[in-house]
Parts: C-alpha cells; sequence; structure tokens
C-alpha cells in the first residue's frame, strides 16, 4: 500500500514537471505593431492617411503661426514716429520689409492716410479677415478628422464582426470558438486606432485654435493701438 501510494507520489509529480517543461518551452506568443496594424484590413489605410495628414497640418500650421505671432516691440514706436514726422513712404518701407500678418494691416492703414477714419479701419478689418482665414487654412479639416476618424475605426470593426460571424455560418457543425474571438479582436484593432486618429486631430485642432485665438487677439490691439495713432491731435 505505501509503496503504491510512493509510485502514485512519483508519477503525478513526474507529470507535474512533464506540464512544467513544456509550458516552459513552448514559444509564447507574441504580436507586433506591424502584425497588428496589417491585420485591421484595408480600413486601416483610410486611418493611416487621416493620421499622416493630421500629424503635417499641426506641424505646418504651427510654424505659420509661431512665425505670425513673432513681432518687433519697436515696430509701433517705429511706425508712431514716422508718421508723426511725416515719414510716411519710410513707414511702407518698413512694412513691406516684415512678413507678419499684423504688419499687412498696418500697411494697408497707412496706405489709407488722409481718407475718412472709418474707411481706414474697414481696410484694416478687411486685411486683417484674410491673413486670419491663411492662419485658419487646414484647421477645420482637423476637426473633421476628429470626428470622422473614430467613425471609420467603428465601421472597420462593424465589417470585422460581420465576416466573423459569416466565416462561423460558414463552418457549420465545425464551428470554433477562436474563430469568434479571433474576428471579434482583428476588428477592433480598427476600433483603436481610429480613436488614436481622433485623438491626435481633436488635441491638435483645439491647440492651433487656441494659438490663432492669441494672434487675433494681437492683431486687434495692434489695430486699436494704429487708430488711437491717428486720433492723437497734431501737435
Amino acid at each position: 500500500m505505501i509503496l503504491s501510494t510512493l509510485l502514485q507520489i512519483q508519477v503525478n509529480g513526474a507529470a507535474t514537471d512533464a506540464a512544467q517543461a513544456a509550458a516552459e518551452a513552448a514559444p509564447e506568443a507574441t504580436l507586433s505593431l506591424l502584425d497588428l496594424t496589417l491585420k485591421g484590413g484595408v480600413i486601416m489605410i483610410p486611418l493611416a492617411a487621416l493620421l499622416v495628414l493630421s500629424v503635417y497640418i499641426f506641424i505646418e500650421r504651427l510654424l505659420v503661426i509661431n512665425k505670425a505671432s513673432k513681432l518687433d516691440e519697436n515696430f509701433m514706436n517705429k511706425i508712431k514716429d514716422y508718421i508723426h514726422d511725416g515719414k510716411i513712404e519710410s513707414a511702407t518701407t518698413l512694412c513691406q520689409s516684415i512678413d507678419n500678418p499684423i504688419v499687412r494691416m498696418i500697411e494697408k492703414g497707412i496706405s489709407r492716410l488722409g481718407r475718412p477714419l472709418g474707411d481706414i479701419n474697414t481696410a484694416i478689418e478687411n486685411v486683417g479677415n484674410i491673413e486670419v482665414a491663411k492662419l485658419e487654412k487646414g484647421i477645420p479639416l482637423l476637426a473633421t478628422t476628429a470626428g470622422g476618424g473614430p467613425m471609420i475605426g467603428f465601421l472597420g470593426t462593424v465589417v470585422g464582426m460581420i465576416q466573423a460571424f459569416y466565416n462561423m455560418s460558414q463552418a457549420g457543425n465545425n464551428i470554433d470558438v477562436s474563430m469568434l474571438a479571433g474576428g471579434i479582436y482583428v476588428a477592433m484593432v480598427t476600433t483603436v486606432a481610429g480613436l488614436i486618429v481622433g485623438v491626435v486631430a481633436y488635441f491638435a485642432h483645439n491647440y492651433l485654435a487656441t494659438r490663432v485665438e492669441k494672434v487675433v487677439n494681437e492683431m486687434e490691439a495692434r489695430t486699436t493701438e494704429f487708430m488711437d495713432l491717428l486720433n492723437e491731435p497734431v501737435s
């Protein structure tokens, strides 16, 4: 009795050791990011294109806005001195030498000197509207991508689920749970990709919109300063 018990313990121990050895020897299943992306199917192509486009628009607009927000602090003082001294051509030349939306607004105002202040202000506002439209170029597309990216990803998920259930229906009595599980995780890849695209575009849009708003506020402040300059009494 004791001998049989010892033999049973040894057999169980050997089986356990063999199972552990097999588990350690079995290669661990891994899935690279590239493999996971490819499993998303053709729906990943428009998502990848939207992601690349969003990053490009963000970087390109950021450089443009940064350039537009930089202006010499002494610019308005120079303009004021030129106008007070009657050196209109010098003021115009200074404006033409600087590539900046605020400067182009002031240049338009200088070119209208001698006309009613209302006409000057209208001319400056018209140029300002054009400059703001230039700064916002491409930013609305980010808003569209922020909303459309997740929808495209969800579309891919629905298509993947339909394919998974179709494969199961074609399997007949040979249905395997792994067929459904594999189809689901592949389909969910597009949802994750769509959310990533949407999040990137959403934050990029909000950040750029905030930066543009700051530039617009600066443009309005400089316009007001220029109009106050024209309203100053001549000494």
